[in-house]
């Protein structure tokens, strides 16, 4: 398996096959896609639209009216939800796999040891327990026994690493993903785990999709032709 910091390299390969499998320019989707996926989704349709946030605020859009062709999360209980509300056309299907990280600073000044009694009295930054990223860190803490005592809960995985980044937090719990592409500015340590509970993306067409044509080639895609790309920029495969 490849290290994080290997998988940088593989993500800049991700670009140059770009425009691989597109839908037709003409029924270009609007896509609703988990954070953790703003960086790889762009280089696999460059005609799409976008709109990256957490799964749950994502949801909520859609329940309040919000018009979209596609919907990405990165757990099933949210692209359940979306489905037993009606908000689907058809059946969801899991695409890929990621599994959580502790980063902290690359020069880790709280001098974070791992997951584990160092994180306390750190300037420990995750995910809102609503999100996807959140309830899976809590799940490893409750199985690990640490104790995480958070000075800010994020609702996108992509906020918590810029604080790290930044030097603004101690330490953040990332996917494996979001760290490699921050290689530089921070430093990954795995989570006892995590591994073996990954958390998985599923895309599913919208119910009343302006482009449902479009929709449909965007998710056999990300099923079909782009699996490799998502490998290389990280992912692991559906389970």
């Amino acid at each position: 398996m490849a290290t994080i910091g290997q998988r940088v390299g593989a993500l800049v390969a991700v670009a140059a096959l770009a425009g691989c499998g597109q839908p037709a320019q003409g029924d270009a989707p609007v896509v609703f896609a988990a954070s953790s996926l703003s960086t790889v989704l762009p280089h696999l349709d460059d005609t799409a639209r976008f709109s990256f946030d957490g799964s749950t605020g994502l949801l909520d859009q859609l329940r309040s009216g919000a018009r979209a062709d596609v919907f990405v999360s990165a757990d099933h209980d949210t692209m359940l939800a979306a489905a037993e509300e009606g908000l689907l056309d058809g059946e969801p299907v899991m695409v890929a796999t990621n599994r959580l990280v502790l980063v902290v600073p690359a020069d880790n000044p709280a001098s974070v040891t791992g997951f584990d009694g160092s994180l306390a009295d750190t300037r420990l930054v995750v995910c809102a327990p609503e999100v996807p990223c959140g309830s899976g860190a809590r799940r490893l803490a409750e199985a690990a026994g640490v104790r995480l005592d958070p000075v800010s809960e994020e609702l996108k995985v992509t906020d918590v690493l810029g604080k790290v980044a930044s030097g603004e937090a101690d330490a953040g719990i990332v996917y494996a993903t979001d760290a490699a592409l921050a290689s530089d500015a921070v430093t990954a340590m795995e989570i006892p785990g995590a591994a073996a509970d990954p958390n998985t993306y599923w895309a599913g067409v919208v119910a009343q999709a302006p482009h449902p044509e479009g929709a449909e080639a965007f998710v056999a895609a990300l099923a079909g032709p782009w699996q490799a790309d998502l490998r290389a920029a990280g992912f692991g495969p559906p389970r």
